[in-house]
């Protein structure tokens, strides 16, 4: 399900794919959290674009260039926030692993300006060995 909302047309511009080329959707100090206690080398606050951009690299590194979002479900939540769900693909020790995701995304003016990645890091599976 997804909403329509200005906000969610702000989010529709980032391709988390092609992070380089989608980065004048963030604000210039953008904040981006993101928690993951098995992927330690990523845990951590990103700041600014660069930051941003930094993040999918390390993600891209870290999972073989395996990562795959596929957006479940999107809705906005006021003026500020909008929330997806997805399941996330990722390639981890010889194993293809899918995960829930929810992350929440605080637009203002048109810009994305933080960002909190939350992985349900209890309920990964196993896709294929």
């Amino acid at each position: 399900m997804i909403d329509n909302h200005s906000n969610i047309e702000v989010l529709k511009q980032f391709d988390p794919t092609d992070v380089s080329n989608t980065l004048d959707v963030f604000a210039e100090d953008v904040i981006f959290h993101y928690y993951n206690p098995h992927f330690p080398d990523l845990h951590g606050d990103y700041i600014g674009r660069e930051g941003v951009q930094s993040f999918f690299d390390k993600l891209r590194m870290t999972t073989g260039d395996s990562f795959k979002p596929n957006v479940v479900s999107v809705k906005a939540f006021g003026d500020e926030l909008v929330v997806v769900h997805r399941k996330q693909v990722i390639n981890m020790g010889g194993h293809q692993l899918e995960t829930d995701v929810i992350v929440v995304w605080r637009i203002v003016d048109g810009k994305i300006m933080e960002v909190w990645d939350i992985p349900s890091i209890h309920n990964a599976h196993v896709l294929k060995e």
